[in-house]
């Protein structure tokens, strides 16, 4: 079967420049954990209520949450009994119910396929990855029917993996090659990056979208320190460097360093890129790529409260949501903006930027996001 997806490829590159323009700017949520499943009576009809275009959700090939805890025979095929779904099948019927589409990250190894390591090592054989997101694409296709006869919506917005240039990402970050320190998290993550884009468009099926990059905000460039990171525009360009291509959009999540910037405040550390300075991250991306599209597919602020020491107050959260709207809508490279999260998680060292209590009352930035939304 890969060898069909491999032939298949020169032809989905043509359709794939087509489906690169998105006009006008999709507004959504980005969401984590358990949230689609801890009450889908009243999640997704909150979301049809903030007029959400869009819910971005992990797609976990690997890990506790993955579709593939075992090897399958035929990995390209989305009927392998070794795949389970029905998670990610829920999401999307529930989701659709709403009018609302989903934004699937690929994320996470099998044990299978990286020699019994976590999720976060890169597979050692980027074809297996390959296969996977061929299958992920046959099923949420748009025409594919389960054998209970129901036919599961399309997703048509891929993004491969999540803020690999972190180790939540990818591990390792840094590695001395020849007496010196190369970024591996980036050799690794163009393997990741140009699998899943030669996978979901090796489908020809029509209005694919695959965005690379995910990268988060900030990163040290400290190989010897205790937890290496690697900064966002270093990570692009080194990523360019071990050849990812083929996507169609350059995803980012500009998070803010402190609660003192505001989406229009530069960051202090020159290696940081949050709203306030995303155009030298877009004028990079023009440089090595063209002029692609950006997609903000995770963003936020949180509030005090509940946090006294990283939070804005409600008001300043609704303000900045409202404000950062207003520039990416002025921005015809960005087509997605993304806010993290509907509601705030309960958990210790959780995040606090959701647009609902975790009690469920809403803030007023529910209100301003369903406003920017309703346009």
């Amino acid at each position: 079967m890969r060898a069909a997806i491999l032939v298949l490829l020169a032809a989905a590159a043509i359709a794939a420049t087509g489906a690169s323009a998105s006009p006008g700017l999709q507004l959504g949520i980005t969401d984590s954990g358990d949230a689609y499943f801890a009450d889908p009576g009243t999640f997704y009809p909150r979301l049809g209520e903030l007029h959400s275009s869009l819910l971005r959700v992990h797609l976990n090939w690997g890990g506790k949450l993955g579709v593939a805890q075992r090897r399958p025979r035929d990995g390209a095929d989305p009927a392998d009994p070794a795949y389970d779904w029905s998670r990610y099948d829920r999401i999307v019927l529930n989701a659709d119910a709403e009018g609302i589409h989903i934004v699937f990250s690929i994320f996470g190894t099998p044990r299978w396929a990286n020699g019994g390591q976590l999720p976060t090592r890169a597979p050692r054989d980027a074809s297996v990855l390959t296969d996977f997101a061929f299958a992920a694409a046959e099923r949420y296709g748009g025409d594919y029917m389960r054998e209970d006869g129901t036919v599961l919506p399309a997703v048509k917005q891929w993004t491969a993996w999540n803020e690999p240039n972190l180790p939540i990402g990818l591990v390792p970050q840094w590695k001395r090659v020849g007496g010196r320190w190369v970024i591996q998290s980036a050799i690794d993550y163009a393997r990741i990056c140009n699998a899943i884009v030669d996978g979901i468009h090796g489908t020809l099926l029509r209005g694919e979208q695959v965005a690379c990059g995910d990268t988060s905000p900030r990163g040290n460039n400290a190989p010897t320190s205790g937890r290496p990171t690697t900064s966002p525009l270093a990570f692009l360009r080194a990523m360019k460097r071990a050849g990812a291509s083929g996507f169609d959009a350059y995803a980012h999540h500009p998070y803010a360093s402190s609660p003192n910037e505001t989406p229009t405040t530069r960051p202090q550390a020159r290696t940081a890129v949050s709203f306030g300075n995303l155009d030298d991250m877009i004028a990079v991306v023009t440089r090595l790529y063209g002029r692609k599209p950006i997609w903000i597919d995770e963003y936020g602020y949180e509030t005090n409260p509940p946090d006294h020491m990283l939070g804005v107050t409600l008001a300043a959260q609704a303000r900045y949501l409202t404000e950062s709207v207003r520039i990416a809508r002025a921005n015809p490279r960005i087509t997605m903006l993304l806010w993290f999260l509907l509601c705030d998680e309960t958990r210790l060292g959780g995040w606090q930027s959701g647009l609902e209590t975790a009690a469920g009352v809403r803030k007023p930035a529910f209100y301003a996001f369903a406003r920017a939304a309703a346009r």
